[in-house]
This record gives C-alpha cells, sequence and structure tokens, in this order.
C-alpha cells in the first residue's frame, strides 16, 4: 500500500524505530525517550496528524504536521517531520505524504503550510527543489529559536560588537 493513513496507537514503535534512525541520519540530538514521549502526544493530539504508510505489513514512512494558530494568518498547519525507509526512497512515498499533509491541513481550514527544513551541517539543497516542485516558497523568513529548558539561546551567543 502506498496510500498514507492515520497512525494508530499500535504503530507507535514502528514509527519511534523510524524516527530515530531519521534523527541519526539527519544529526539531530534528541534522545528516543523524548521522541517516543512527544510521538505519544501527537498520535493522541487533535491538533496534530500522524500519516503512516504501509508496505508488506511494515511502516515504512510517516509524515507528522502539526496545527497552530496566529495573529497575522489564523490557524496554520507545519509539515514538522518526514521520513522514507532507505529501501523504500525514489518511489513517491514522500509526495504521497506531502499531498496529505496538504489535504490535512486543507480540510481543517489552515491558511497555509509551512515547514522547516533544518540543515544540521548536511547539505540539504535538494530539500529546496523538491518542496518547490510540490508549491512550497521560500518567503525569507529566518527561524530562531531559544532553548527553555535552560533559558539560553539555541545558538551561542554573539558579543557586542562582533
Amino acid at each position: 500500500m502506498t496510500t498514507p493513513r492515520t497512525a494508530r496507537p499500535e504503530d507507535h514503535e514502528a514509527i519511534l524505530a523510524l524516527a530515530v534512525d531519521f534523527y541519526a541520519e539527519d544529526g539531530f540530538a534528541t534522545p528516543r525517550a523524548k521522541l517516543s514521549e512527544h510521538l505519544t502526544h501527537l498520535l493522541a493530539s487533535d491538533t496534530a496528524r500522524v500519516a503512516v504508510i504501509d508496505s508488506g505489513g511494515e511502516v515504512v514512512a510517516f509524515g507528522i504536521s502539526t496545527s497552530s494558530y496566529g495573529l497575522e494568518s489564523g490557524l496554520i498547519a507545519e509539515l514538522e517531520d518526514l521520513y522514507v525507509a532507505p529501501a523504500h526512497r525514489r518511489r513517491g512515498l514522500a509526495a504521497e505524504l506531502i499531498e496529505d499533509s496538504a489535504r490535512w491541513a486543507a480540510g481543517i481550514g489552515a491558511a497555509h503550510l509551512e515547514l522547516v527544513i533544518a540543515p544540521n551541517g548536511q547539505d540539504v539543497s535538494h530539500l529546496f527543489a523538491i518542496y518547490r516542485a510540490k508549491g512550497f516558497v521560500d518567503d525569507g523568513r529566518r527561524l530562531l529559536a531559544r532553548d527553555l529548558d535552560t533559558g539560553a539561546p539555541s545558538a551561542p551567543e554573539r558579543k557586542a560588537g562582533d
């Protein structure tokens, strides 16, 4: 089956295994226990969609989309995570998950669908072409983040005059 479906609680371990591989492949440092905790929350959330694609009875790809509400745009959706197991790539599964996310976003009345491309020290230039081909545009905005666990900024601070 190559059509995305809504993930079920019993898909948790399969999605988690893929997420651990995804985060290791892309250089993210989120521990497995945190990924598991967050996935449990997302699977139960009415403001998120976790979609999976099965092949031969095995979950081989997932996409996670979330929604939020802001003053500027109202309801928006973000395609947060998208991963296809290496043995199943180049078969259109990522495209299916992107379109699934877009349908979900439109279905909840979101003004638009966003995504963040995080390079994590890797060349991700190919992703811009893929997402542009799916209708995404770079609006020039920059994403800044602050780590609230420690109160320190996520990136090294620059001294005045640097």
